[in-house]
């Protein structure tokens, strides 16, 4: 269903690490093939190792800067930077920083209700003690 998305239609969901709006999933706006989503990455926080098996990322770093690690290679983006991630890949953003680091991020295909499926491997070696934290 095609529609405006105000900023104030934008629901909220907070974590540990800190915030994401649903700007575009399934829920919101029947979209089927991409998800889309304004994430606040707070100070000292990290979106800790995972993957996205069937799904393709791209992450866009609207303010602040992070630490993304792509496997086993990381370098420091800011704003205007971005990162595209094949389905299945192991990656990670950090906000080493002061200040809230803010992120758009495209997923696709949607899948299921929430329209993404992740695997949380953070706990896994070698990704449990790859980064020093």
């Amino acid at each position: 269903m095609s529609r405006f998305v105000k900023q104030s239609d934008v629901p909220r969901e907070t974590f540990e690490w800190g915030e994401i709006g649903w700007r575009c999933a399934p829920r919101q706006t029947g979209a089927k093939h991409i998800v889309v989503m304004d994430v606040w990455l707070a100070p000292g926080q990290a979106h800790d190792f995972h993957r996205h098996p069937d799904q393709e990322e791209m992450i866009i770093v609207k303010a602040g800067t992070i630490e993304q690690w792509v496997e086993r290679e990381h370098t420091s983006l800011g704003p205007g930077d971005s990162v595209y991630i094949d389905p299945g890949v192991v990656h990670a953003s950090f906000n080493d920083g002061s200040e809230t680091a803010y992120l758009q991020v495209v997923i696709g295909p949607s899948l299921g209700d929430g329209g993404y499926h992740l695997e949380d491997v953070s706990a896994e070696e070698p990704w449990a003690s790859l980064r020093a934290r």
